[in-house]
């Protein structure tokens, strides 16, 4: 565990009964980064992020925020910002209310930062937060999680009422920002595309796992899908990890982790793997495993996992 990184969890599980939210979840988040929260419903990530924001207990394992556990931690958590699209605020509170209590909350609020962000996504400072629509409420989650300057900022899908040109807005209002003030900023998001030029470092996690923690650049230069005549495709991605595969006729398409070279021979043709091709290849990967597992041992191969984690 680095004292240097602001987030470090070793061999974490949350249990819900007998469901495993989080099971072994060993992972560190390093400083000034963003970072990419990734998986699909289920997997785990609002749980992993509602303990490192003192908002649950693990079951066992080690949490650290900022060196210490974040759970009942004032110090720790005045240095973290989590950003929710579920985020309740006092029916009585106007978007201005929401703003005056984040400035309270947060000793790095930027107040100029905030009025200029206000004005981008035409936000109406007297109305009354019920009475937003699910885009102005995402815009008010994204102007306090910009704003607050936090250390730590965790945003959980709070922009998913924004439209195209709004999330857009936010991308870049983000990165120009973390540019210029850089700090710790984690995305949990099903946007991948959206957000892949953004990330840094990439965390997948599945069925309450992780399956890939690594550098994003690094991460996509690992994996290529190779296409060509299935025994000639077979034999090259002998002793590679296929993530995916699909055989037509006597042609094969097959996504592989750990290629180094590719050799030109007997038709073969390599195409680039995105990020969200690589997350979604990835996981798909360990449900074909499962459900193989499934059937040799005579269970119902079309089960679902049963986790109730997100």
């Amino acid at each position: 565990m680095s004292a240097a990184n602001p987030v470090s969890l070793t061999g974490v599980s949350k249990r819900y009964r007998e469901v495993a939210a989080l099971d072994g979840v060993s992972i560190e988040l390093a400083e000034n980064t963003i970072h990419g929260l990734l998986g699909r419903n289920g997997a785990g990530k609002t749980t992993l992020m509602h303990i490192l924001t003192g908002q649950a207990f693990e079951t066992a394992g080690d949490v650290r925020v900022f060196g210490e556990h974040p759970y009942e931690n004032a110090g720790v958590l005045r240095r973290v910002c989590f950003v929710k699209e579920s985020q309740r605020y006092p029916d009585w509170f106007a978007v201005r209310h929401a703003f005056k209590a984040a400035a309270l909350l947060y000793p790095g609020w930027d107040e100029t930062f905030a009025s200029h962000l206000v004005d981008d996504f035409d936000l109406p400072l007297d109305r009354r937060i019920k009475k937003l629509s699910r885009g102005q409420l995402s815009a008010v989650g994204v102007v306090i999680g910009l704003a607050a300057q936090a250390p730590l900022t965790i945003f959980d899908e709070p922009y998913l009422g924004l439209d195209a040109v709004a999330r857009q807005l936010f991308y870049d209002r983000l990165l120009a920002d973390y540019a210029e003030r850089p700090r710790t900023v984690v995305l949990s998001t099903h946007l991948i595309d959206e957000v892949s030029d953004l990330i840094e470092h990439v965390v997948l996690l599945d069925r309450g796992r992780v399956l890939l923690d690594g550098d994003a650049e690094t991460l996509r230069g690992d994996a290529v899908t190779v296409s060509g005549p299935s025994g000639v495709v077979t034999s090259f991605v002998s002793g590679h990890e296929v993530l995916h595969r699909e055989d037509v006729g006597g042609m094969t398409r097959a996504t592989v982790r750990g290629v180094t070279e590719r050799p030109e021979l007997g038709g073969l043709s390599f195409e680039p793997v995105s990020l969200q091709q690589l997350v979604v290849r990835t996981a798909q990967g360990r449900g074909d495993e499962g459900g193989r597992r499934r059937a040799a041992t005579g269970g119902p191969v079309g089960a679902g996992n049963g986790n109730g984690g997100r």
